[in-house]
């Protein structure tokens, strides 16, 4: 896997002159250590933001970058995460950067790590700690986008089904809030159905399924990442048409968006959805901030889109089973965070290659 990455002492040594030229952030940091707590492993995406992590801390471990790396699931448990990072706190981590359950639930712990002078980053979901440094994905707009979409491409009186995440995560909030407020503006548009897929496929399949017989035709299913290729075989159980599925990144969905183009090339979709690359945005600031790097409390990271005349690119870099991963690497961070620090629009998010997956 490590074979597509240049030679440990050249990456290393790339990696330092992309730090030192910048003038923002020259303090080394290879004597430090930074952990990964993780609420929820349980599906694609999840797996592929730890891999996305793995790859960026072992070659910064490889190339003397850090002295360290560690990866804890709770296994979806607040009291498990917070337990956790405790636990982290005692260990003498540098860094613990925070993918948390809740908007509060583990406020406390991240406030003790901050207590003992640990940098705390929190990232892809939100948590009000005012200590920790904040990575906001702006998962209203996913929903706003898919609202915005549906309002462009349906005429007249449509049927929506809703997809959510896993209830009571931030995100799923957000991104139903974005779809409901942007439907206000197409009156046309309804939603008559509603159920949680945890962001999974099988457990979308199995929810859609159920629902199913109880609902009118649906002409669109909005979604919030891993839901489509679920959806998709739901309705193709069901003997029911095909509606407008809204895509999350999955290479699953692409390949279906693909198919389903092949058999109607008038099929119209779109792909959105969080990155699993954001643990690899999150890794860099983190060794930014130990490095002395100036970041502000909340930094805004881009929101992927993959459309159509994108889609054969992407599966081309994809194996299968595995999500849209952007390869967000401590160059791109740390332009990102002085592109933020000036006040001006990040850097375009990365595409990646062959070799990046």
């Amino acid at each position: 896997m490590h074979s597509r990455f240049l030679a440990a002492a050249g990456f290393g040594l790339s990696l330092m002159l992309a730090t030192t030229s910048t003038g923002h952030a020259e303090e080394s940091t290879a004597g430090k250590r930074i952990a990964l707590s993780n609420f929820y492993a349980g599906n694609s995406w999840r797996q592929a933001m730890l891999q996305a992590w793995s790859q960026s801390a072992d070659e910064a471990v490889k190339a003397g970058i850090i002295k360290e790396s560690k990866i804890v699931n709770a296994n979806n448990s607040a009291s498990e995460q917070a337990s956790q990072i405790e636990s982290l706190i005692v260990e003498g981590w540098d860094a613990i950067v925070v993918d948390p359950i809740s908007t509060t639930a583990i406020n406390g712990a991240i406030q003790d790590a901050c207590d003992a002078h640990i940098t705390v980053i929190v990232f892809n979901e939100s948590a009000t700690a005012p200590c920790a440094t904040h990575i906001i994905t702006d998962y209203v707009s996913v929903g706003a986008q898919q609202a915005e979409f549906f309002g462009k491409n349906l005429q007249g009186p449509h049927n929506i089904l809703e997809i959510r995440g896993i209830a009571g995560t931030s995100a799923d909030e957000d991104m139903h809030k974005g779809l409901v407020e942007g439907l206000a503006k197409y009156p046309n548009l309804k939603i008559v159905g509603s159920v949680f897929g945890n962001w999974t496929g099988t457990i979308t399949q199995r929810e859609v399924a159920g629902i199913l017989p109880s609902l009118p035709q649906i002409d669109a299913v909005a979604t919030q990442g891993g839901d489509g290729f679920g959806s998709y075989q739901a309705f193709k159980a069901a003997n029911r048409p095909t509606p407008m599925i809204i895509m999350g990144h999955r290479q699953d969905e692409l390949a279906l968006w693909k198919d389903l183009l092949k058999a109607d090339p008038n099929y119209n979709t779109f792909s959105i959805s969080s990155t699993p690359g954001g643990s690899k945005a999150a890794f860099w600031v983190a060794q930014q901030l130990l490095a002395g790097a100036t970041v502000p409390k909340t930094i805004d990271l881009p929101l992927p889109v993959i459309h159509k005349d994108e889609l054969d690119a992407w599966l081309k870099v994809m194996p299968e089973g595995s999500v849209a991963v952007t390869p967000y690497s401590q160059e791109w961070t740390i332009s990102w965070i002085q592109a933020a620090n000036a006040g001006k629009p990040a850097p375009a998010s990365p595409v990646a290659k062959p070799g990046d997956m």
